[in-house]
């Protein structure tokens, strides 16, 4: 978790001692490109909480999700339908909001079930005492 943090306070580090100009033809297809790259930031998240995580399927995920989001965007503005960014940023900003859900109910299960294991230890305890 450490490396991450490290990573992501040199990321931020670099992107603001670096000059870099955006263009506005560009703006569009980096800010979709980002939201698709925090979705799966938050699902690599949510499945390490999980114990589930897949350093391959977060890998993958990362980039072509980025990759298929800008694609998109490119491709809706080929063809005149400007408004396939909003698809893309809704069904994104969806999935984040799915891995947020996901990860508080797992911050908060996990003191449940500690306290229903508790109850119930006490319970066979007491059980055993009389």
């Amino acid at each position: 978790m450490w490396i991450a943090i490290g990573a992501a306070v040199v990321g931020i580090i670099l992107g603001i001692w670096m000059p870099y100009n955006l263009t506005p033809e560009m703006a569009p297809y980096v800010a979709i490109a980002i939201v698709a790259a925090l979705d799966s930031v938050f699902g690599g998240i949510t499945a390490h909480m999980k114990k589930k995580f897949n350093i391959m399927v977060f890998f993958t995920g990362f980039f072509l999700n980025a990759l298929l989001a800008a694609g998109l965007v490119y491709i809706g503005h080929v063809i005149g339908i400007n408004v396939i960014i909003i698809a893309v940023l809704v069904v994104f900003v969806f999935r984040m909001f799915q891995n947020f859900a996901n990860m508080r109910h797992i911050l908060l299960d996990k003191p449940a079930k500690r306290e229903k294991s508790e109850v119930i230890t006490m319970e066979i305890e007491e059980n055993k005492e009389n």
